[in-house]
């Protein structure tokens, strides 16, 4: 597969869709982000808030994760993965786009030219941007982000046994809250088109 493809994974809040989607668009490539949920849940014949769900859960929790080499029947969640790893593979091989999430820089390691993308930021930038863009909630906005960073990495780590957020996973990482997300989405179109020049 030669096509060039960039995986953008990011922490909760530190507007890492959104740069996927700014560089897409300066690119002129596909973003698949909730068009990938929509995907799977058609293919899988699942709900799409199931599978949106289920692909921040480890199934099974702490003890699952623990024990990943389970000789337990394959779980929903599993199934729901084999169909996630073949829909992303089929995008990657129709031409060059974004992929936001879905453990998609694992799953596309050796078969594309993948450029992998991490976006981090600080917890206070990025408590302040999830009550912008989500608006308040009852949990706290520090607690939401520790929350669901928390649900990404033990599902990253259960399905790909490599640490989420560790650079040395990614082609590049980047601080969103210091940079800001209009120079990350520029930085990595400048990559981007540089490799492929």
């Amino acid at each position: 597969m030669s096509n060039r493809v960039i995986t953008i994974s990011r922490e909760f809040g530190s507007g890492g869709r959104t740069v996927g989607k700014k560089v897409a668009q300066a690119l002129g490539l596909p973003c698949y982000d909730r068009e990938l949920l929509q995907k799977i849940a058609k293919e899988s014949g699942f709900n799409e808030n199931y599978v949106k769900d289920a692909g921040e859960y480890a199934p099974g929790g702490f003890l699952a994760t623990a024990f990943s080499h389970r000789g337990f029947a394959p779980t929903n969640e599993d199934y729901l993965w084999e169909v996630q790893y073949r829909v992303i593979t089929e995008l990657a091989e129709q031409g060059p786009c974004v992929i936001v999430g879905r453990c998609a820089d694992y799953i596309l390691r050796g078969k594309a030219d993948c450029l992998r993308v991490f976006i981090h930021a600080d917890l206070d930038f990025r408590a302040r941007r999830i009550v912008e863009v989500y608006g308040e909630r009852e949990a706290s906005p520090e607690q939401r982000i520790r929350d669901k960073d928390k649900r990404r990495a033990a599902y990253h780590r259960f399905y790909t046994d490599m640490k989420w957020g560790h650079a040395q996973n990614y082609d590049i990482t980047l601080n969103s809250g210091t940079l800001g997300i209009d120079r990350c989405a520029e930085i990595i179109q400048g990559i981007y088109e540089n490799k492929v020049e």
